[in-house]
């Protein structure tokens, strides 16, 4: 999960749990607040039917039936039941409502002068009255419908409130938190397209107050150190190979006049080819070493429109110069929009050293010294593939097969040092192109180089 996520979903769920608590807390205090209520109103009424019994001669119970009749607080299922000091029923109200009542509660309301209780739908209240000559006890009962009304419609409300309100703050933290890190979002973008030959890349920052920006700035004085110690690495190869080329130009020129002397002896002549030989492969290591170190995006404008069939061609003609016995089958696919995928913008000597690349070692690794060399296009774009029959190379050797010094099982008997494909694949990069190598049938070896 991104961070993105995790932050809008924390907080969404904090506002949840904080809006459910809360909703909660209220419903359950009015709930408390609605019985509180509800009871003051029942010992009222208890104690004025008490009052009026005792106090008011002129009232008896039938007058204190019509009172009831006729109140206008009158209560819901209202029943109502006076006793004396000696647990008799001296009053009840003309309701068809019940109270279950017995000697020990009006017993406990002696001793604890009240108690409020839940009988099913009903709510009992029971209050002592003590005069100078006589007690009095009183049970009231009734059901409250017109607070439970409001309690229910509370509920309602809160739980309506509480799904409503949480989507929104869901679709809200979302959106928000998106945008507070829409610049990370910038950040992570402009840092996952930085490779070797763009390590010039910086990331913009408005302030030092953000922590984002603080971020951002720290990272632009690693990239600073990053590409000053790069430059310096690609300088000394560069330099180190350029100088090593004079005096191995000058070896190798000393052993070909040697061995074109004819009073050198067949012997010497046979280890001084041997000698040259390995001078070669090193000349080679050292040219290719050079060229990587100049493959850079800032030392090569990829401007003008160059035709790949031309370089393609040029490349072939190269190589049987070195291999006169090595034939490649060329095969072209017509398509309507091919002479315009076969123009790509882009550094011609490099271009050619790619394929020339690929060709090289279609030649080095075939085991009949042949290759098939395609030109068709996909979707619009250049494809050039190229395959040769032979030994072909295990999945883990194809994961590292464009690293640099990496040779296969299958390149013990060939010399070389490793170093072709990672050109191959550093000059393509430059030019927005990238190179697979698969193996679509046994002993089959494919590459396939993709022009954007």
């Amino acid at each position: 999960m991104t961070l993105k996520n995790r932050i809008s979903l924390l907080v969404s769920l904090l506002f949840t749990i904080l809006f459910g608590l809360a909703s909660t807390v209220i419903f359950v205090l009015y709930s408390n607040f609605r019985k509180e209520e509800f009871r003051d109103r029942l010992e009222i009424k208890a104690l004025s039917n008490i009052k009026l019994l005792v106090n008011v001669k002129e009232v008896d119970d039938q007058l204190l039936k019509m009172i009831d009749q006729n109140t206008i607080n009158k209560l819901y299922d209202e029943k109502t039941l006076v006793f004396d000091s000696h647990y008799k029923l001296i009053y009840s109200s003309i309701d068809d409502a019940k109270i279950n009542w017995s000697v020990e509660d009006l017993k406990y309301l002696k001793k604890h002068k009240t108690f409020f209780k839940q009988q099913g739908d009903y709510e009992v209240y029971g209050v002592f009255y003590d005069t100078k000559d006589k007690d009095f006890y009183a049970l009231i009962s009734a059901t409250d419908d017109y607070g439970k009304r409001k309690l229910l419609f509370l509920r309602y409300t809160l739980v309506i409130s509480y799904i409503f309100f949480t989507c929104i703050c869901w679709v809200l933290t979302s959106f928000m938190v998106k945008k507070a890190m829409n610049p990370l979002s910038i950040f992570h973008q402009k840092i996952k397209n930085i490779n070797e030959n763009n390590l010039d890349t910086r990331v913009q920052s408005k302030s030092n107050k953000n922590e984002i920006d603080l971020i951002a700035n720290e990272f632009n004085f690693m990239m600073d150190r990053i590409e000053i110690s790069y430059q310096k690495q690609k300088e000394f190869t560069a330099h180190a190979s350029h100088e090593l080329r004079t005096p191995l130009s000058r070896i190798t020129s000393q052993i070909e006049n040697v061995i074109s002397d004819s009073s050198t002896s067949d012997k010497g002549k046979t280890f001084l080819k041997t000698i040259l030989s390995d001078v070669n492969q090193l000349t080679e290591l050292i040219t290719s070493l050079l060229i990587l170190s100049k493959i850079d995006n800032k030392n090569h404008e990829n401007n003008e429109v160059q035709r790949m069939d031309e370089i393609l061609f040029s490349a072939i003609e190269n190589l049987n110069k070195s291999f006169p016995d090595f034939v490649i089958l060329f095969e072209m696919e017509e398509s309507d929009n091919l002479d315009l995928a076969l123009e790509i913008k882009g550094n011609k000597n490099l271009l050619e050293i790619a394929i020339s690349n690929v060709l090289k070692n279609a030649c080095l690794y075939s085991d009949n010294k042949q290759a098939k060399v395609k030109i068709k296009t996909n979707e619009g774009h250049l494809v050039i593939s190229v395959s040769n029959t032979g030994n072909t190379l295990t999945e883990n050797e194809q994961k590292n097969l464009f690293q640099p010094f990496m040779r296969g099982k299958n390149a013990k008997a060939t010399s070389g040092f490793g170093l072709g494909l990672r050109i191959v694949q550093r000059i393509l990069t430059l030019h927005n192109s990238t190179i697979t190598y698969s193996v679509p049938e046994r002993n089959i070896n494919l590459f396939q180089l993709f022009f954007h």
